[in-house]
């Protein structure tokens, strides 16, 4: 890689690398420390290829999908450990006008972090994918390598646990005509 290709890496990492991390971090459960991993083993698979690279954020996205899809399928799983961390503190100084809000919405995120670490890998990479990254089924299905009827029935199977993991979340947000869920209800309320 010459200077002028270390350069554009580097400002690429600059710019977008918090992005992708959450997304990173959705992938793994809420889990920052093993999102981190999954971000980095993406980065250093994509510096070796930079020059070559003509959409660089679409081709670190899809290194992290598929790395994710290769977690899930290998055979051996390890169960996750969850670990409750304190919601988000509010402003100091006590609560304001919004603080009952913001401690709701910090405890909501709490619920739908643990929520979606209880899911399996597979459920929890559809629900990023088609609510996080808000991609149509038939993308969501040519990144993982399997039929759009796949991707329906197990992100209908996806939501269903997620609701019976999380059942004060199932209050939040009924499905729309569509069968999708509302913005409220979407994994898109957790912060990594």
């Amino acid at each position: 890689m010459d200077a002028a290709e270390l350069e554009s890496f580097r400002e690429f990492v600059d710019n977008r690398s918090s992005a992708l991390l959450k997304t990173a971090v959705l992938l793994c459960g809420g889990d920052r420390h093993a999102g981190e991993d999954l971000l980095q083993n993406a980065l250093a698979r994509a510096a070796g290829k930079w020059r070559r690279i003509e959409e660089p954020e679409a081709y670190v996205r899809r290194i992290l999908y598929r790395q994710q899809v290769s977690r899930w399928r290998l055979k051996w799983r390890g169960r996750e450990v969850t670990v409750a961390e304190p919601p988000e503190t509010g402003h100091a100084g006590g609560a304001a006008a919004g603080g009952t809000d913001a401690a709701a919405a910090a405890e909501l995120r709490v619920v739908m972090r643990e929520a979606l670490s209880r899911l399996t890998a597979r459920q929890r990479t559809m629900l990023v994918l088609r609510y996080f990254e808000d991609l149509p089924e038939a993308d969501v299905a040519r990144l993982l390598g399997c039929s759009v009827g796949t991707v329906r029935s197990t992100t209908h199977r996806s939501l269903a646990r997620l609701r019976s993991l999380a059942p004060e979340l199932a209050a939040l947000g009924q499905a729309d005509a569509e069968g999708r869920p509302s913005r409220d209800f979407s994994p898109v309320e957790v912060r990594p």
